[in-house]
């Protein structure tokens, strides 16, 4: 029998510097074994009013808040959670069902996601522009107001932290609503941090809520009038419904979504580490990343050698519960991920596709699965996997690689590998990505980079001074000096 105690015990929501709870709440479930890691506040929309309204309150004095002050406040924030790291990686090995190493990265990349919000406080918030009329003539960015931020549970340190730093930094409120399978890595750990750090009361909130309130969640996070802009991290399906709302109410947003990105490998690669890119970028935490490989393009000519070489690293992968930090790959988020992908791999293989390694599913684990075989009618060729499902296909010519990689709505990223560097930047340059990556994995982020794509990908980008110009509002201030004539006639 399950152990169902709850293995955390949770402070509530945070809103207007206190914590509070709701008039129910539900369950937050580890997903290697199903027992309930957590009892977690089910909020409502009238509690997402109160957080925005509480945001916007706190939003003159934050935006007047010395630059240099903000900075030292991001800085706290990194520190604290740097001193928290061990507890982040426990429970991303439990709430997330993560492996540890996977953890462990993500925990220190959220500290230097604090530390590069800190640097962008000293940056240039403007320019001086030229003036006909001897003007002072001058592009200044401000601060917005209440930001929303809508997270997912795949990489929930890094992907909040992301969705709000920069916006902090530069000036502007924070309402965080985390996914209702991470509530806690994704949200109310970033509220104990930053209520420990000093923050203002107001100036960072966040809710919580079970799948069945997102709806109405959502709708207010987007919809109510003191909400400036929303960042948000997640599917295609739901981005888009996203960014129809904010664009309907004029309201900036920036949304990183979905990819179905290919690791291209020329008949020139370095074996050795053309492979294990692939194992990475396909298997790293199931295959559930938005820059996840899904699908690998490998030339004719070293085709077989590669699938050889490639099966047999994905065979040595460890299986099992995460709380063991020897496993390396562990269970789907929910049971809809283990539908979705299975779903996938059954239609493969009824239209022809061969299993080269895996292809077992057990409960919520499905094995490190290669195919070879995968033609364009199969829908793993065309939707967004999210597990770990990789097809590998041929091609004869750099113009055929470049085809399959752009015969998809997606454009998030890609990887290329060749001794060749001038030819793979001339292929990148033909690629509909908003990144690539040479010699390495589609896998590849940092904090201070335009982290985004193309097409049914996203709009806009996250990450450093980009994401400052998304989440800031630019005005043109002139100082006049007697020099612009008017008309005799005025």
């Amino acid at each position: 029998m399950l152990d169902t105690r709850p293995a955390k015990s949770l402070r509530g929501m945070y809103i207007d510097g206190q914590w509070v709870g709701a008039a129910r709440n539900f369950a937050d479930i580890n997903p290697n074994d199903g027992s309930l890691w957590a009892e977690v506040p089910d909020g409502s929309a009238r509690d997402t009013a109160t957080a925005i309204e509480a945001a916007q309150r706190a939003f003159p004095g934050w935006a007047e808040t010395k630059f240099t002050e903000r900075a030292r406040l991001m800085n706290r924030i990194a520190d604290i959670w740097e001193r928290r790291t061990p507890e982040f990686i426990a429970a991303a090995q439990t709430e997330g069902g993560g492996w540890h190493g996977k953890g462990a990265f993500e925990a220190h990349y959220v500290a230097d996601v604090f530390r590069a919000a800190a640097a962008i406080c000293y940056d240039a918030t403007g320019e001086v522009l030229p003036s006909a009329y001897g003007k002072l003539s001058t592009a200044v960015r401000y601060p917005m107001g209440v930001i929303s931020v809508i997270s997912p549970w795949n990489f929930p340190g890094i992907l909040s932290a992301r969705g709000f730093a920069f916006p902090l930094a530069a000036g502007n409120t924070i309402v965080l609503k985390p996914s209702e399978d991470t509530p806690w890595i994704g949200g109310l750990i970033f509220a104990e941090v930053l209520e420990e750090a000093g923050i203002p009361a107001g100036v960072f909130n966040v809710i919580t809520c079970s799948r069945e309130n997102v709806a109405e969640v959502g709708d207010e996070m987007i919809e109510h009038p003191f909400v400036k802009g929303i960042s948000f991290t997640g599917s295609t399906p739901v981005g888009r419904s996203i960014a129809a709302k904010a664009g309907a109410h004029l309201k900036k947003c920036c949304v990183e979504l979905g990819g179905k990105d290919s690791l291209i490998v020329l008949e020139d690669a370095e074996m050795e580490r053309a492979t294990q890119a692939a194992n990475f970028g396909s298997f790293m935490h199931q295959g559930q990343i938005c820059m996840s490989v899904e699908k690998v393009l490998v030339h004719e000519a070293i085709f077989a050698e590669f699938v050889e070489k490639f099966a047999a690293r994905a065979a040595k992968l460890k299986i099992g519960d995460t709380a063991d930090k020897d496993n390396v790959i562990g269970p789907l988020i929910n049971d809809r991920q283990v539908e979705r992908v299975k779903g996938q791999l059954d239609d493969a293989i009824a239209k022809g596709a061969q299993v080269v390694v895996g292809g077992g599913i057990r409960g919520r684990v499905v094995e490190p699965t290669i195919l070879t075989g995968v033609t364009a009618d199969m829908r793993i060729y065309r939707e967004e996997t999210f597990g770990p499902v990789v097809p590998v296909i041929p091609f004869a010519t750099d113009d055929e690689a470049i085809a399959i990689n752009n015969d998809t709505e997606y454009g998030l990223s890609a990887g290329i590998f060749t001794r060749d560097e001038a030819r793979a930047l001339a292929m990148a340059r033909r690629l509909e990505t908003g990144m690539c990556h040479v010699n390495c994995s589609s896998v590849n982020d940092e904090p201070h980079v335009p982290f985004g794509g193309s097409k049914a990908s996203g709009v806009g980008r996250h990450g450093g001074r980009w994401s400052v110009e998304t989440f800031t509002e630019t005005r043109w201030i002139t100082l006049d000096r007697g020099g612009r004539p008017f008309p005799p006639v005025f």
